[in-house]
């Protein structure tokens, strides 16, 4: 068994490499050819000791679920209104139907019956807090299948924040 111990080592860090390359490469094809929304945020507290400084984000639109009756996961299907905001309309477990003008974002439902839509919390470098206390939309890219990838933190007249 010695003597395999070092091909075995060696064929699963390829294959980690090899899955793990497959994922960045997914979202860097997401954020290159994604449709990008803007989702209403409702930010909390934006500093944690062991992570330096962060803002935890939650989405309007997650806000709206509570009276209704979700699967665990599926897809929130999302018009743009007249500005580019996203707007909920509907949760359902499948792809599909979606419509003309509806787009797909992949949530779960998380601790407290909360819905989670992939990026809840965002990162900056320490002392910039208050550049993104005024965020008041969270710029998301999706692709076809509902996957998304956070792309920055936008203000009141969608501009995003640098």
């Amino acid at each position: 068994m010695k003597k395999y111990r070092g091909p075995i080592i060696l064929l699963n860090l390829i294959l980690f490499l090899g899955i793990f390359n497959y994922s960045v490469v997914q979202k860097e094809n997401i954020m290159a050819d994604g449709q990008l929304i803007l989702l209403e945020l409702a930010p909390v507290d934006p500093r944690s000791l062991m992570q330096g400084d962060y803002m935890q984000l939650n989405y309007r639109i997650s806000d709206e679920v509570f009276e209704i009756e979700v699967p665990k996961r599926g897809y929130c299907v999302l018009t743009l209104d007249l500005e580019g905001v996203a707007q909920g309309s509907r949760y359902q477990k499948e792809t599909t139907p979606k419509n003309n003008g509806e787009f797909l974002i992949k949530y779960r439902v998380g601790k407290w019956n909360s819905i989670q839509i992939g990026a809840e919390s965002y990162f900056f470098q320490e002392g910039e807090g208050e550049k993104y206390a005024e965020a008041k939309y969270g710029g998301v890219k999706v692709d076809e299948n509902g996957n998304s990838v956070l792309i920055g933190l936008y203000d009141a007249n969608r501009k995003k924040i640098e």
